[in-house]
């Protein structure tokens, strides 16, 4: 058959759709693109496919086929050196540091607002000193030797 000669031209779907797309419209009686005698008609049965075929293969179609391709990138894709990526790992690496170094202050700012919130609204707790215990020790005997 002359359809694989038009393998080159089209893909196999393409073709399809065309004949599936011209059979149709010969169902519909749309007339036909090519002279056929009584008796190539009587041969071909009258069937719309073999018809669709036969005006496929004589390129008597008006047929335009879009095929859509991916888009070609603009931009070149650059492949790294190994300086380049160890400079791009080091930049990384000193923001991160920076972005620690930041949060460390400021938690420690945060820290000292506390302490000074804390100064300012309630009493601050001392450490007990061995002198102040013998001194409530001394208190607390002599409210028991009175009670006696």
């Amino acid at each position: 058959m002359e359809l694989e000669k038009l393998q080159d031209k089209f893909t196999r779907y393409e073709v399809a759709r065309i004949l599936g797309a011209r059979s149709l419209q010969l169902a519909m009686d749309a007339p036909v693109l090519l002279k056929l005698s009584k008796e190539e008609e009587n041969e071909l049965n009258y069937d719309t496919l073999k018809i669709a075929e036969r005006e496929l293969e004589s390129d008597v179609l008006p047929i335009t086929v879009r095929r859509p391709l991916p888009k070609k990138s603009e931009r070149t894709i650059k492949k790294l050196s190994d300086e380049e990526i160890k400079e791009k790992l080091e930049k990384q690496a000193e923001i991160q540091k920076k972005q620690v170094e930041k949060e460390e202050k400021e938690k420690q700012i945060e820290e000292k607002e506390e302490e000074k919130d804390i100064k300012e609204e309630a009493e601050i707790m001392e450490m007990a000193k061995p002198k102040d215990e013998v001194e409530e020790d001394a208190s607390e005997e002599s409210v028991v030797e009175k009670e006696i």
